[in-house]
């Protein structure tokens, strides 16, 4: 199937909107996974070597990358242009599931911003504090994704990935929420070899120490968006979706709508500081879908009818 037949639904990307990430298991096929690993040794080790050496230290522990390895992608390289065969990445990356979900979000060819191979080894007891990835200005609602494929399995305990659904639409600098521990609400990561998490940028998320007795690899990409992430989904779903302002908890609420989704609060998101988050979720709604005027429980459009209002007035 081609990858317009695998792109998310109108349903799916409210629910990115909520949560800032979706998750599929087993995306990718076995053979894939089982095939990958060797290749991202190879990655993990030169780019390993590039940091010690960039610092001018001896990088002579890591090997030099076999003759005919596959050339890594510089940054602002086009998506299509990356891990040309025989690169089995570049043979994940173009798997019609994963290009119909890249596509709904970031458009038909984007653009390589860099990546980098999580690898923890057994029993490894350092991880990392919550971050947020190269955040540059998060106040525009244009986004870029990261994608997480884990290609070994990662079992409960093992130290998958810790995030905190959400927390997307919260502007903080990178390092800001480094401090923070044991979130209500926060995720680690566990799930089947094949697994992909696609994130929006600003997700806060953090590598874990690995208790088990199993190294543990995780293939993180960032692309941008070149073009306005507009509808680029999969819209049979979109009309009966989509709702108008009049969509409103006190008057006229829909009960399966792009608003009523928008309204699911996480254990985090509490009492009226709930409103603040709707908002943030229109706001990004606004953009996704083209419509200036989507609202959800009236609370652009109140603000927006009164500067309309006090505009005239002062004619």
């Amino acid at each position: 199937m081609p990858a317009e037949d695998h792109r998310l639904t109108t349903r799916e990307m409210a629910q990115f909107v909520v949560n800032g990430y979706l998750r599929f298991d087993g995306l990718v096929p076995k053979s894939i996974n089982e095939r990958v690993l060797e290749e991202l040794e190879t990655i993990h080790a030169a780019k390993m070597r590039q940091a010690i050496e960039s610092v001018g230290m001896d990088a002579s522990g890591f090997p030099e990358p076999p003759p005919g390895a596959v050339r890594h992608p510089e940054s602002l390289t086009p998506l299509s242009e990356c891990y040309p065969p025989p690169s089995v990445v570049g043979e994940m990356l173009r798997l019609p599931q994963v290009q119909g979900v890249i596509e709904s979000l970031v458009g038909t060819d984007p653009r390589f911003d860099h990546d980098f191979v999580h690898y923890i080894p057994a029993e490894h007891p350092r991880g990392q504090h919550l971050h947020v990835d190269a955040v540059i200005d998060n106040r525009h609602p244009s986004f870029d994704i990261q994608l997480f494929y884990y290609p070994t399995e990662v079992a409960p305990g093992a130290g998958g990935t810790r995030f905190v659904p959400g927390t997307h639409l919260r502007h903080t600098r990178a390092e800001g929420v480094a401090r923070y521990q044991h979130l209500l609400g926060e995720q680690q990561y566990s799930g089947s070899a094949g697994t992909v998490l696609i994130c929006h940028q600003a997700l806060w998320h953090a590598g874990q120490p690995n208790p088990s007795s199993q190294d543990r690899w995780m293939y993180k990409i960032r692309l941008n968006p070149q073009v306005p992430q507009v509808r680029l989904w999969n819209l049979e779903d979109f009309d009966t979706m989509h709702n108008d302002a009049r969509d409103h908890t006190f008057a006229h609420m829909r009960k399966d709508s792009v608003a009523q989704i928008l309204r699911t609060m996480l254990p985090w998101q509490q009492g009226h500081e709930v409103r603040y988050e709707q908002m943030e979720r229109a706001r990004l709604w606004r953009y996704l879908s083209g419509d200036e005027h989507f609202d959800v429980d009236f609370y652009h459009t109140r603000i927006e009818g009164r500067t309309r209002a006090n505009a005239e007035n002062a004619r």
